[in-house]
């Protein structure tokens, strides 16, 4: 087979029986509905996203078997579908996969098919791009080194229909060299780890070694883990995260060791309608699979067990999870960095109260500082996910976005930016609102400091620029304007320096991450100190400045004037 681990071949779903790896690839072929349930309850197929495609093929069947001379009786498809659906409780993909199918059911087989075969698409798509959305983020928190990764249960192309989630960002980070071992679970009481993911990560040529579930915090007290990556079967409206058992205990240390705990999962298993983990079915399983292992029993007859199939890990333990719309929840990938960046800030005045706010670019998504919340008590905590494209944060968050967020990501839809600050420093504050105009943009003129060269790039011929020209935007009180402003004027000059102002409101820089932003809002800082401390006002000029006709979107260019 390819890299699919489902495939649909003339009236059958055909699949890798994952009951016998790693010692034998079997092939398992499903044409019945009472084939499909058995295979997802005995755990041949297995993964959050793999039984929800499973049971929407089994809606296929159940479709087809259940049509007489064109006619659906739709009755006895939905109660198929709700066994299926039924089939596994915990994991919110396979009643999300059977309700998607289920619609199409009253127009026939060939319709349910089309539908499934579109989410079986869809989930290899999707699956990359969480991968590589997760990648991007273990890099960014582990930069510049070979990581060390622990993973826990199966999580690759075994689980999902294509590519992985955990094991797809294992994947990304194999091929861009920065994997130096993986640290395998072997994952009790059925041994996913050790016959599954070790065979995958085998099979994709990715170093690793196999460890008992319980040597795993010792691994991280010992040094020889950098981040956590694991799947999920359901994620909470709050964040919690349900995964395979022995999860919780994983997060605990890594909380502990203060290392990265990183769920990678597709939306599909997002539940929004699900306030907390207290709300989880955690599904029971049998005795057998923990008195004994393979047919040979290890315990004594009778023994009573406990044998949970998942734990629930509450969201404060989650550093993040990615999904293919980047980070979604635990916005304490990229907030600790902030809120140290924010609390720093704070002390030295250019934060005051709940002013300003500090982003990150995630992917597709930004992480930035929540709404009213005093800049001096920051946590990682109190960040909000929201969309690049459109400002809108990303649903069910405990928190609200700053108000600024539309400045934050006109930045970066314009530019490449990795983070942006916006703070109230004095002496820049006070340079850009003299400067600045009720209803028009002005150039702030700056010339002839040798900081400069911290803000510009270097001219083709190597030598640096010696002015300056810091835009300064209208303060409007629809903020959404102020950032449809900033988006027009790096559109129209995309060589600008990574400083702006807005008049009363502040400065806001960007940078190839969050020092970098930092360091370029004290640059220009202490620019504006030199030039108020040495009285050279010669270097505040109004120069090419740019007016907006409201009236009819017209750009207006009126002549240079001089600051008293």
């Amino acid at each position: 087979m390819d890299d699919s681990s489902l495939i649909w071949d003339d009236g059958a779903l055909v699949t890798i029986d994952q009951r016998e790896l790693p010692h034998e690839v079997r092939e398992l072929r499903l044409a019945t509905v009472e084939q499909v349930i058995d295979a997802i309850k005995t755990l041949a197929i297995r993964g959050a996203p793999a039984i929800g495609i499973a049971g929407a093929f089994g809606v296929v069947i159940a479709t087809a078997a259940h049509t007489t001379d064109g006619v659906v009786d739709v009755a006895r498809t939905e109660a198929d579908a709700a066994r299926i659906a039924d089939a596994r409780p915990t994991a919110v993909n396979l009643a999300w996969a059977v309700r998607r199918v289920l619609s199409k059911v009253p127009l026939g087989a060939d319709a349910v098919l089309a539908e499934t075969l579109a989410m079986l698409a869809e989930d290899g798509r999707v699956n990359r791009t969480a991968a590589t959305h997760a990648a991007d983020l273990v890099q960014r928190l582990c930069p510049d080194r070979p990581l060390r990764v622990l993973t826990h249960c199966n999580t690759g192309r075994l689980a999902t229909s294509a590519f992985g989630t955990a094991i797809g960002a294992m994947r990304v980070l194999s091929e861009r060299g920065a994997i130096e071992n993986v640290l395998v679970d072997e994952t009790r009481p059925l041994l996913q780890g050790a016959r599954l993911t070790a065979w995958e990560l085998a099979e994709a040529g990715i170093p690793h070694r196999l460890t008992i579930d319980s040597a795993a915090a010792w691994a991280m007290a010992s040094g020889q883990v950098d981040c956590v990556l694991v799947g999920a079967d359901r994620v909470t409206a709050n964040g919690d995260v349900a995964n395979k058992i022995g999860t919780y205990g994983l997060a605990i240390a890594a909380h502990h060791h203060g290392i990265p705990f990183i769920v990678v999962a597709p939306e599909s298993t997002r539940d929004p309608n699900m306030a907390t983990g207290a709300d989880i079915v955690v599904e029971q399983r049998a005795a057998a699979e923990v008195t004994g292992f393979g047919g040979v029993t290890a315990a004594p007859v009778d023994t009573d067990v406990f044998n949970p199939a998942f734990d629930v890990t509450p969201a404060e333990l989650v550093t993040a999870v990615v999904t293919e719309l980047g980070v979604v929840y635990g916005a304490n990938a990229e907030g600790a960095a902030i809120a140290d960046i924010a609390r720093e800030l704070y002390g030295r005045g250019w934060m005051p109260g709940t002013a300003g706010n500090i982003s990150v670019r995630t992917g597709d998504t930004a992480v930035i500082t929540g709404s009213g919340l005093s800049k001096g008590e920051l946590t990682g905590a109190d960040m909000v996910t929201v969309r690049i494209a459109d400002s809108e944060p990303i649903p069910n968050q405990q928190r609200k976005p700053s108000a600024e967020t539309t400045i934050h990501t006109a930045v970066y839809r314009t530019t490449g930016a990795a983070a942006v600050v916006h703070i109230h420093p004095p002496y820049a504050t006070t340079a850009a609102t003299r400067a600045g105009s009720p209803d028009a943009l002005t150039l702030l003129r700056i010339a002839d400091y040798e900081l400069i060269k911290g803000l510009v790039a270097k001219e083709p011929d190597g030598t640096y620029p010696t002015v300056l020209d810091l835009p300064v935007f209208p303060n409007w009180p629809d903020v959404a304007r102020i950032g449809a402003d900033i988006e027009a004027y790096l559109l129209e000059n995309p060589t600008a320096a990574p400083v702006l102002a807005i008049a009363g409101h502040g400065i806001t820089t960007w940078g190839d991450n969050l020092s970098q932003a930092r360091d370029r809002a004290e640059c220009l800082e202490a620019l504006c100190e030199l030039v108020a401390r040495t009285g050279r006002r010669q270097a505040f000029t109004a120069s090419d400045c740019l007016q907006v006709a409201r009236s009819d979107q017209r750009v207006i260019r009126t002549r240079p004037s001089r600051l008293d």
